[in-house]
């Protein structure tokens, strides 16, 4: 009876958990430096009166080379991730043929500080020891908290990352494609630019599980400062 009930309960409780986390964690990074980044040199180049056809070429130069240098720091972050994974692993095998018993040993050791009383552990020690992957899994696991990484990963986080960059860059440079006039496009760009911002600090609030209005204000507020930064230091220097 009990153990209907709790299958009851398991098949009325569905949980949504998001799952595409380092996804999300790498179209953050590249959106928000790309909204950020290119918006600051064309309010600076507009503070130094620069045209719309120069200040649109420089943009769309930054973005390419701003794309292709985070998608390059996101593909090495990733791969380095998964080198780190690999000598450990290699590591924790050497140690599990040489010294069984005193991995045995960090086994019992680990499962005692879930609470489990030696006379439940033993079991699952002699087991293990049995099943060298899945010792070896177990090991990897819970003595050094790593999770084996996805052979793709360094791709797939170059290409988003890339991509995500690309497409924050763009916002800030449209009103220079129809605004021949710098001290007019720029005007355009802020505002297109601190709406974008405050829309995607809303999403990254939303998906990051922080409160969406403070992270849209907050991240508003930086691309603000950031153009504001630009545009009076390209003033200064011009003055």
């Amino acid at each position: 009876m009990a153990g209907e009930q709790e299958k009851l309960l398991l098949d009325e409780h569905k949980e949504n958990h998001f799952t595409a986390g380092e996804i999300v964690r790498d179209m953050i990074i590249g959106v928000s430096d790309g909204l950020t980044v290119p918006f600051a040199l064309a309010a600076g180049l507009s503070g130094a009166n620069a045209s719309s056809s120069i200040i649109l070429t420089a943009g769309i130069a930054e973005v390419a080379a701003g794309a292709i240098s985070m998608g390059l720091g996101g593909y090495l972050a990733a791969k380095s991730e998964a080198d780190h994974y690999m000598r450990e692993l290699k590591r924790e095998e050497e140690e599990i043929i040489a010294v069984p018993d005193t991995e045995a040993a960090e086994v019992a050791e680990i499962l005692s500080r879930y609470g489990i009383e030696p006379q439940e552990y033993k079991p699952v020690v002699n087991a293990l020891r049995k099943n060298p992957q899945a010792w070896l899994d177990f090991m990897m696991k819970f003595e050094l908290g790593l999770e084996k990484p996805d052979p793709r990963r360094a791709l797939q986080s170059a290409f988003t990352i890339a991509i995500s960059y690309v497409v924050g860059g763009i916002v800030p440079l449209i009103p220079y494609i129809f605004i021949p006039v710098a001290s007019k496009a720029v005007l355009a760009s802020v505002a297109i630019t601190l709406i974008a911002l405050f829309c995607f600090g809303f999403a990254k609030g939303y998906f990051t599980g922080n409160n969406p209005i403070r992270s849209a204000l907050q991240t508003a507020l930086i691309g603000a400062v950031a153009s504001a930064a630009a545009f009076g230091m390209a003033k200064a220097v011009q003055g």
